[in-house]
């Protein structure tokens, strides 16, 4: 009888020791998936700067765009944001990207937009692979923390 309650605390512990590293894993996806929105916050508020400073017709737009901040629950309004701003870049494109350093400053901006962004949906498949776990979502290790949800943007064609 007592090897049976031998096993039956050898499985409880290795259970709760799975459950404690699992949630310790999603804790620091968490932390990553942050700090990674935060940097495609940083990008998408230096190509709105960028364009502040080259574009004088959608200056007020720019610093508009740059107040609205990137939430872990809505990544949506931002980005919308910037894709109506994007489409008025493009209409501008021609007069505006005349000056080849003006051309240059808004593809590294770009860049760094499109690599955040990238960095940003590794980070929010790698969080969702785990919270999407049977397991996981019935012990509720996620806690309270959102669902993340993927970002998306079309390039800008400065041509």
């Amino acid at each position: 009888m007592t090897v049976v309650w031998v096993v039956v605390a050898i499985a409880v512990t290795l259970f709760a020791a799975w459950a404690y590293f699992t949630a310790q894993r999603l804790d620091r996806l968490h932390t990553r998936l942050d700090r990674s929105r935060e940097a495609l916050q940083a990008a998408l508020d230096r190509r709105a700067a960028v364009v502040a400073a080259v574009v004088p017709q959608l200056r007020e737009r720019a610093r508009a765009i740059e107040e609205v901040r990137l939430d872990a629950r809505d990544v949506d309004s931002r980005l919308e944001l910037e894709r109506t701003f994007a489409a008025d870049l493009v209409a501008l494109t021609d007069e505006v990207l005349a000056a080849p350093e003006v051309r240059r400053e808004l593809q590294d901006a770009q860049t760094r937009v499109f690599l955040a962004l990238r960095f940003y949906n590794e980070a929010v498949s790698d969080t969702r692979d785990l919270r999407l776990r049977p397991l996981v979502r019935v012990l509720r290790l996620g806690g309270t923390a959102a669902l993340p949800e993927y970002a998306a943007l079309e390039e800008l064609e400065l041509n």
